[in-house]
């Protein structure tokens, strides 16, 4: 009688007469299903278009910086065997926002509702992916999480034991802001979503390298002009002051639903829909 084997899923799946995709055609495949699903989504979105094509990263659930978290976060960050017992890769996705609903967000000092409703559709739109990730691994033999898109924080601390804008910078697809964003190559105005799984998918490389201006060299600051909260500066980031003001919104516009949101400090400065670094970076030197 065939045994389980933890640490190797795809044996496990072989050995049961199922026909297993490599992990190059894997990832291929949860691509291309995370793309339609928006497509999908966009149809029917109430802010039409509301995303445009999303970024897909995967990281290797052994990677090192995993356990860094517990320092670069909180001590009870998870870490992707938590959450999974023999997780072998963590998929994580960015759904950026339609240039217009950014917009929208870019006057005033409390949130549009074009940018409270994306919030809201755009929680329910990670649900189905997530939900639909996994119907794809099972059907190939392996397991997922469904992990929730937000509101799975400590509200004393405002920390979550799970940071998908961490989990997002180690699957490569960006880097840190002074805004406390996740900048990538799309910018950083969207949403965030991921799956751990036990099925072996090649992680994505990493590219070293700044997309913040001001961490870049030194210019910009226009989030920390734009914060109504005044939550960012030189000073750690004050991040009650940051959950006031999202509270703050949710009263205003609670009548869509839960959208405790701001998005000043992204609505419209140079990295709401590029890595403003790169032409930069790219320059010859003198």
């Amino acid at each position: 009688m065939a045994t389980l084997n933890e640490k190797d899923p795809m044996q496990n799946a072989i050995g049961a007469g199922r026909h297993v995709l490599g992990p190059r055609m894997m990832s291929n495949r949860i691509v291309a299903m995370i793309a339609t699903t928006v497509e999908a989504a966009n149809r029917q979105a109430r802010t039409i278009p509301a995303w445009k094509v999303p970024i897909v990263g995967f990281a290797d659930a052994d990677d090192p910086l995993f356990a860094e978290l517990k320092k670069a976060v909180r001590t009870t960050h998870g870490l992707p065997e938590d959450l999974l017992p023999g997780a072998c890769s963590v998929i994580a996705y960015f759904l950026p926002f339609d240039k217009a609903i950014c917009r929208s967000n870019h006057r005033g000092t409390v949130s549009s509702e074009a940018w409270a409703v994306a919030y809201i559709e755009t929680n329910r739109l990670i649900t189905e992916i997530n939900a639909r990730i996994n119907r794809l691994l099972e059907q190939e033999g392996f397991r997922g999480t469904r992990l929730p898109a937000t509101h799975n924080f400590d509200k004393a601390q405002l920390m979550s034991d799970w940071s998908h804008k961490h989990v997002a910078y180690i699957a490569g697809i960006g880097s840190f802001g002074h805004h406390q964003m996740l900048i990538t190559e799309k910018g950083c105005c969207g949403r965030l979503g991921s799956v751990v799984t036990n099925a072996v998918i090649a992680p994505t490389p990493r590219t070293e390298g700044e997309r913040c201006l001001f961490k870049f060299n030194g210019s910009c600051r226009q989030c920390e002009k734009r914060c109504p909260a005044e939550a960012l500066g030189d000073n750690p980031f004050r991040r009650h002051a940051c959950y006031e003001r999202l509270l703050e919104n949710a009263r205003l516009h609670e009548r869509h639903g839960l959208a405790d949101v701001c998005g000043k400090c992204a609505a419209i400065v140079p990295c709401s829909f590029i890595n403003p670094v790169k032409p930069l970076s790219q320059k010859p030197k003198a």
